[in-house]
């Protein structure tokens, strides 16, 4: 099945859930910036495993189906919709050969997922999908759509929900959709200032009290400047008690490092394999997709959890996703 771009949107890129085990050659991971979302809507298109997914960013692609289609869009509400009618979040739709779906204005958030059962079927570079623009490797020849793209989807799985079926063989609309949908945490997002949980970083120790105090008392803002590699906080300087000279070590999704200016830079799915500056602490991953969602002005702040903490949050989150694909597959037999 082929989806022609017809206009490219400003930043789309084929993601997965990123290419591990060659960071010791220097390749970062990349991926999906927001895990989750693209985890469900991976688990709502009837995909099993890691299939990619179409991230998109802030304003979005013009898509056109060549076939019928089963696909699912989560994670921010970019307002998507095919002709003049909304396309629902959180839920699989049934499309119509011919149909467009086009993005609109960002209501929340600042990444939405789109996966169509099947999956996206572009080469795998050293097990994965995901694009990553500086070596120009995935994806779609390693960079982001343009118009003209022509996308390729992998085979549809006859069936997956025979009530959704028998409603759009019925139906005259360009699409179908069911009443039901899956918690995919949009109302955290646009939060004004968001809270992003934290731990301790290697070097917390090394900065002083009142420093410390700052990073988790204090708001702070994205930067302009902030991408994919990393978010640069705009706030108040983040400071050593003194000078410390440190080897280059492997860092991580979250990680906060601290440059000699004092302004804490948040590492992001296009991170550097290892770095040299001082990491104060890092983000919880169970709050990595709230992180991911925030664009250019927007504002947070950190709150300091324990490591048994953060833990136990991430054990929540799994049992969260086990939950959310035993639901989908109940509606599946229906």
């Amino acid at each position: 099945m082929n989806i022609a771009v017809l206009k490219p949107g400003m930043h789309t890129l084929l993601q997965d859930a990123g290419r591990y085990g060659y960071q010791h050659s220097g390749v970062p991971v990349s991926g999906a910036m927001d895990l989750f979302s693209h985890r469900v809507a991976n688990i709502v298109a009837g995909n099993h495993g890691d299939a990619a997914t179409l991230e998109i960013t802030l304003q979005g692609p013009r898509l056109e189906f060549a076939d019928d289609a089963l696909l699912a869009i989560c994670g921010a509400d970019l307002s998507p919709a095919i002709g003049s009618e909304p396309v629902p979040e959180g839920k699989a739709v049934r499309v119509r050969a011919g149909s467009v779906l086009e993005f609109g204005t960002c209501r929340a958030g600042c990444r939405a997922y789109l996966a169509i059962n099947g999956g996206f079927d572009v080469p795998q570079i050293m097990g994965s999908r995901s694009t990553y623009e500086t070596a120009r490797i995935g994806g779609v020849q390693g960079r982001a759509l343009v118009k003209g793209d022509i996308l390729r989807a992998g085979a549809q799985q006859p069936g997956l929900y025979p009530g959704l079926d028998r409603e759009f063989s019925q139906a005259r609309r360009l699409f179908a959709f069911p009443k039901w949908s899956v918690n995919q945490h949009i109302e955290k997002l646009g939060r004004a200032p968001q809270i992003v949980r934290i731990i301790p970083g290697r070097h917390w120790d090394a900065f002083a009290a009142e420093a410390r105090s700052l990073l988790t008392g204090s708001a702070f803002r994205i930067a302009p400047d902030s991408n994919r590699m990393g978010f640069r906080l705009d706030g108040p300087a983040i400071l050593l008690e003194q000078p410390l000279e440190l080897l280059s070590e492997a860092v991580s999704f979250g990680t906060i490092q601290v440059p000699p200016g004092g302004t804490p830079i948040v590492l992001m799915a296009d991170r550097q394999t290892t770095g040299g500056y001082p990491r104060i602490a890092e983000a919880a991953s169970v709050d990595l997709h709230l992180l991911a969602q925030l664009k250019p002005g927007d504002s947070l702040r950190f709150e300091l959890v324990s490591l048994a903490q953060a833990q136990a949050l991430y054990l929540r989150r799994e049992q969260e996703m086990v939950a959310i694909r035993e639901a989908v597959e109940q509606h599946m037999s229906l």
